[in-house]
């Protein structure tokens, strides 16, 4: 795939309670997942904790280097909530309350009989000319300013903002891969399986040991744009594993 049009993404994962063990993080897997399915090549995952500083230079490095940035974290009512304050500051605009996510917030809040106060409004807070993500979990929305698109921490909220995001988003052609199992390790099959890689350079490869199994496994695991060029790569691997059993003495791993 060209550079051209090769489509990135970076992701910003904000939050101690990530940082300090205390939350396990799943937004990452999702977001990956998500942007594989829209072929859209997720380059770099960063997570900050919630400082203000930190924030805006990793959102500044990241907004400039890639298509797309995600963020997770820190858009709720509490006062360590600072993502958006940041997201303002990195890209030099006032916060003030948004009318449409003030409506969209009181309209669900009055269904529920709950109370509007100051704490609550902090997530109606809009950086100027950023456009709102719906929410359609619970209402508070995210917002989208130049390539940088701000999301809940919250896994459902999350996965229900990239919902409402995909219209938005242009992909490159989706990638597809193969995976080739060999019953040896990555030391026996590292030299010619790099050697591959030389030869198909527009194919991704990568090596996995498998642990905790009755013999030693390998997946190796291709990725590519192109449904030729990968299925000649993975005949080409699938041939060198052959290769590597044979010399071992060994029976091919089932699936393969």
């Amino acid at each position: 795939m060209s550079s051209q049009s090769r489509v990135t993404a970076g992701l910003l994962v904000i939050g101690d309670e990530i940082l300090s063990g205390r939350t396990k993080d799943v937004n990452i897997g999702a977001v990956a997942d998500f942007c594989t399915d829209l072929g859209i090549d997720l380059t770099e995952v960063r997570v900050v904790s919630d400082v203000e500083e930190s924030i805006v230079e990793a959102v500044n490095a990241l907004r400039a280097r890639y298509t797309y940035v995600f963020t997770t974290g820190g858009i709720g009512p509490t006062h360590d909530d600072i993502t958006a304050d940041a997201i303002a500051k990195a890209f030099g605009v006032a916060l003030p309350i948004n009318a449409q996510a003030r409506a969209m917030l009181e309209a669900r809040w009055q269904q529920t009989g709950t109370e509007v106060n100051e704490a609550r409004l902090r997530m109606a807070r809009i950086p100027e000319g950023a456009d709102l993500i719906v929410n359609s979990v619970s209402a508070a929305p995210g917002f989208r300013i130049g390539n940088v698109h701000v999301m809940a921490g919250v896994p459902v909220i999350m996965r229900a903002m990239l919902e409402a995001l995909t219209p938005t988003l242009k992909g490159s052609k989706k990638v597809l891969s193969v995976t080739v199992k060999a019953a040896v390790g990555e030391g026996t099959v590292g030299g010619p399986f790099a050697a591959l890689q030389e030869q198909y350079p527009d194919v991704k490869m990568g090596s996995y040991p498998q642990m905790g199994r009755d013999r030693v496994m390998t997946e190796l695991v291709l990725r590519s744009s192109d449904a030729e060029l990968l299925a000649e790569a993975a005949e080409a691997v699938r041939a060198m594993v052959a290769e590597a059993h044979a010399k071992a003495g060994i029976a091919a791993p089932d699936g393969e």
